[in-house]
């Protein structure tokens, strides 16, 4: 082959991994995970970076996003469409499974653990209710020489992030072809407040609300982070503070099951040692609804406490048996009807 052919050759394996990765912006921004700018007077990747994502270092998934790489370099023009990839939010239902959600948006069920390590890396099963973020994944297309070590250099500034990227793309060794496609799952890619604000103004923008997520998210963080303070309150006694801090937890919605249950297993200890215990029994019912093992620790609990939460799973089982015996004094009474 001639040195002509092979730089055509080469040239072609350049063009269609850039129209794969244009094929996949578009996929994604029926997502709504892509947000359009169009470059303005005066701006630059970086400038733009640091808009959306408020890093301007980020400005090598513009790059890399928009096929600029395929051109010879990252420069821009005024009026040009760029897109702009953020990371995408998900609430989580009863029954999902990291699996289940590794498939749906990474197409593949053993990409797991960019889920997990994007989310706190802890819970062996999403809790319900828990809004989750999910990575975007950016599609880095290799170039000459290049390995999977300087790309995880590039976008995670550690090499040794390669055994992430080298397990998500299910591949082996470190040398990557030239035109090879690498899907990189980006975590920070989260708008910054400027972003946000952007994004929002953007009336013709439908994806903007998608683009823009996340308040759920990190309420649920906020709650977290207080939930150390509300069973303070209970160990030390402040069981008047307990409750205060407890109802307005629960009014602030959007909460997680494990949230819910946290929260009303302490408002049910904090209900009996106010002698309230047709509230505690309430908030046990709660917590039986959403773990009908649950088992209080016989040694640490309070015996008052153990036998609010002993009525209220009588009071749950009662309510879950008087349905069926309706329904069987129902069906008894049409076949008395039909012997008659």
């Amino acid at each position: 082959m001639s040195l002509r052919d092979s730089s055509t050759a080469a040239l072609r394996v350049v063009l269609l991994a850039c129209v794969l990765v244009h094929a996949f912006a578009a996929t994604a921004r029926a997502d709504g995970k892509v947000f359009v700018h169009v470059v303005r007077a005066g701006e630059t990747l970086a400038s733009i970076a640091q808009r959306y994502y408020g890093d301007p270092r980020r400005e090598n998934v513009l790059v890399m996003e928009n096929g600029l790489n395929a051109q010879g370099g990252a420069a821009i023009v005024v009026g040009v469409r760029l897109d702009i990839p953020v990371v995408s939010y998900h609430r989580v239902a009863e029954g999902e499974t990291w699996a289940q959600l590794a498939e749906r948006f990474f197409g593949d069920p053993r990409r797991t653990a960019a889920l997990i390590e994007a989310n706190g890396g802890a819970a062996a099963v999403p809790d319900v209710g828990a809004e989750v973020l999910v990575p975007y994944p950016l599609r880095h297309v290799a170039g000459q020489h290049e390995t999977l070590s300087e790309v995880a250099e590039v976008y995670y500034g550690r090499a040794a992030a390669a055994a992430s990227l080298r397990r998500f793309n299910n591949i082996r060794g470190n040398r990557l072809a030239r035109g090879q496609i690498i899907l990189v799952p980006l975590a920070d890619l989260v708008l910054s407040e400027e972003g946000r604000t952007v994004v929002a103004a953007a009336d013709a923008a439908p994806r903007a609300p998608e683009g823009a997520g996340g308040e759920v998210r990190a309420l649920q963080a906020r709650v977290d982070a207080e939930l150390s303070a509300l069973r303070e309150h209970v160990r030390r006694g402040r069981f008047t503070e307990a409750v205060a801090v407890g109802n307005r937890l629960l009014g602030a919605g959007e909460l997680t099951g494990n949230q819910l249950v946290t929260i009303q297993r302490e408002l049910g200890t904090a209900y009996v040692a106010l002698d309230r215990a047709d509230l505690a029994v309430l908030a046990f019912r709660e917590v039986l609804t959403r773990q009908p093992d649950v088992v209080f620790d016989s040694i640490r609990t309070s015996p008052r406490v153990l036998a609010a939460l002993e009525e209220a799973r009588r009071a749950e089982q009662a309510a879950q048996t008087a349905p069926v015996a309706a329904d069987a004094g129902a069906l008894s009474d049409d076949s008395d009807a039909g012997a008659r």
